[in-house]
């Protein structure tokens, strides 16, 4: 059964650009009249958007998420030179957990129609007669208002990744952007637990982007996939965080006339996440705290993005009132010490993928910065040279990851004691790869909990976190197996999917005679051509399968790590009813190595800091790191 009908839109408008108006917005529908559409032709058609022929733009209005698919049109109009830039757009009630994406294929085809009957009837201007399929589209998906509220199918509930991603209601398309997960990691590298990071503590994102901006877009939400089950669902955080609006902000595409919105989003302290084309925001860093730049990973350099961070700059106190100059500056940042042993957890899940990454890269090409094409799709695939020397450099990048890790093994390995919930080697050292860290064997949440009977082993090789089933025939599919075999995960409310690893596949049994063969000289090509397409759509359903796994293994990971840190600040904070407003809670070297951070690591004790100020409930934190408490540690005096 796959997911229902959506019915949780509010608005559905088309934007264009008008030779001597800009962008404006020349047609909508509204479920109410209190519903503002000012400024949204801007993220509609964010700046450099005419360089590609089409793309998918997510963005944010008054706490209403949306979504458009951006065509750029052939035209005679006068002014148009040539072309016309459109895009149709719809925008989603207000819910816990609004999903955009399964309107994207809607929007693709109504705009397809749109502009296909126009050019039939060799008119430059829709009529109210072209407008009609969208108008019948949503009616058909409109918002049910009921009492003031949303209900039925448009409530967006969250009920656990487990029930979104693979439950009865699951969207079974790919456009879901939590199912690129993996895609992105591999992208990001070890800086993704640098963004990790900085999500927990709800700090602002921006990510700047070249067209085409649906990667970007993707990206915005995968990141605030990664804490959103701690920072959404009350019941699975040990302690409560201080924002209670929700996960972090997701603002999609912005632009300069989203200034005055990003301050005010600031001031909420819920944090967020936004990307954008207009450069002159490289150039503004008081408006975020991390900047991501897309521009610096393409097929062409084969680089990574580059992080950097938005840090003060300090100004004397005799020329603080008179000084109009820049107040922060961006400063490239790097990943901890401390995220080596996390990023092996997951680049050793995204390992175990490898081989679905190569035989669907149409999947992976979407989530490829500058991977759009003018050709054909709304995303094309990379080209297979191109995809080759990416890999190429992953693996020259693999060799530094190496070296950091000797490194941060010997640099670390006197600090930490045999803690339990410590990552490292599982079913022999070489699930680490070359090299080790010194440890116990798994970060499992009942490790954390103390619940051995709810909670499913997390590092069991083909039993669970991996998501891998062990290769299948051909002619398997795995469609039968879903609901009683995979992964046993505890996700969103404790719930668990059905467990157990996966059966062998069944061996080939070679059992024809001389006389079958012989017979078998009439060949039905009708046929050979079902077979073949239903061998494609097993080998798609594997691929699918494959990825769900590895998604959810991925986001149980970051759960998992999550939980562990969490549940260390709870033992250092004083009982709740002790806790005072304000009061300071004093962290040590020997506290900071505790949640398996590096004290001489300015981006962890920074991050420690954040992670007190949202659950430590008011309590300010204060991190000691004198050169007597450094001193301590390296060589083991107070530790």
């Amino acid at each position: 059964m796959g997911a229902p009908v959506p019915q949780d839109l509010v608005a559905v408008f088309h934007a264009s650009f008008h030779p001597t108006r800009g962008n404006i917005i020349d047609w909508s529908v509204k479920a109410t009249e209190d519903i503002n559409l000012d400024n949204l032709e801007f993220s509609a058609l964010p700046s450099g958007l005419h360089l590609v022929e089409h793309d998918i733009v997510y963005f944010s209005k008054d706490g209403h998420q949306g979504v458009c698919a951006f065509l750029r049109v052939k035209s005679t109009e006068q002014g148009h030179r040539g072309f016309r830039l459109t895009s149709l757009g719809v925008l989603l009630a207000k819910s816990t957990r609004p999903k955009p994406w399964r309107h994207v294929a809607a929007l693709k085809d109504l705009m397809t129609m749109l502009y296909a009957r126009m050019e039939l009837t060799n008119t430059l201007q829709p009529s109210e007669a072209d407008w009609e399929p969208s108008r019948v589209y949503f009616e058909e998906h409109k918002v049910r208002i009921g009492g003031g509220s949303v209900t039925g199918a448009a409530a967006g509930d969250w009920s656990g990744w487990s029930n979104e991603l693979d439950g009865e209601n699951r969207d079974s398309s790919s456009t879901n952007p939590t199912l690129h997960l993996p895609h992105l990691l591999r992208i990001l590298g070890p800086s993704t637990l640098t963004l990790y990071k900085h999500v927990i503590g709800r700090k602002r994102i921006l990510i700047y982007t070249l067209p085409p901006v649906e990667a970007a877009c993707i990206l915005c939400h995968v990141a605030a996939d990664f804490c959103y089950e701690h920072q959404v669902d009350s019941d699975s955080g040990r302690i409560p965080g201080k924002c209670k609006d929700g996960g972090i902000s997701v603002l999609g595409m912005i632009t300069l006339s989203d200034v005055e919105r990003l301050q005010r989003e600031s001031e909420s302290g819920r944090g967020w996440i936004a990307c954008t084309t207009d450069a002159i925001f490289m150039e503004r860093p008081s408006y975020y705290d991390l900047l991501i730049d897309l521009t610096t990973s393409t097929p062409n350099k084969a680089t990574r993005p580059t992080f950097y961070v938005s840090r003060p700059i300090p100004i004397p106190a005799t020329q603080a009132s008179s000084s109009r100059g820049p107040t922060h500056r961006l400063s490239i940042v790097q990943f901890a010490w401390s995220d080596v042993k996390l990023w092996n957890e997951l680049d050793r899940i995204l390992l175990l993928d490898s081989s679905s990454l190569h035989s669907s890269s149409s999947h992976a090409s979407c989530c490829t910065p500058g991977s759009g094409s003018s050709t054909s799709g709304m995303t094309v695939a990379m080209d297979t040279s191109k995809a080759r020397f990416i890999t190429a450099f992953t693996d020259v990048w693999k060799v530094y990851e190496d070296v950091c890790l000797v490194c941060a093994g010997l640099w670390m390995g006197s600090w930490r004691g045999n803690s339990v919930q410590s990552y490292s080697t599982a079913n022999g050292a070489e699930n680490w790869g070359s090299i080790r860290l010194d440890g116990d064997d798994d970060l499992t949440l009942d490790t954390i909990v103390g619940s051995s009977e709810d909670i499913g082993q997390m590092r069991n090789l083909g039993a669970g976190i991996e998501g891998r089933p062990v290769p299948l025939s051909p002619t398997t599919t795995t469609k039968g197996m879903k609901r009683t075999n995979g992964m046993s995960l505890v996700l969103g409310k404790g719930k668990k999917t059905a467990g157990g690893p996966l059966p062998p596949p069944p061996l080939l049994q070679s059992s024809e005679s001389g006389s079958q063969s012989e017979h078998a000289t009439v060949v039905d090509h009708d046929t050979l051509e079902s077979d073949a397409d239903a061998d494609t759509d097993a080998d798609a359903e594997s691929d699918h399968e494959t990825q769900l796994r590895t998604t959810l293994a991925l986001l149980q990971t970051f759960h998992a790590h999550t939980s562990f840190q969490l549940s260390i600040l709870e033992s250092l904070l004083p009982p709740a009813s002790e806790r005072m407003e304000s009061s300071v809670l004093y962290l040590v070297p020997r506290d900071i190595l505790a949640f398996e951070l590096g004290p001489f690591s300015s981006i962890d004790v920074r991050y420690l800091e954040w992670l007190v100020e949202e659950y430590g409930g008011g309590m300010r934190p204060v991190v000691k790191r004198g050169w007597k408490d450094l001193f301590g540690i390296v060589f083991g005096y107070g530790y």
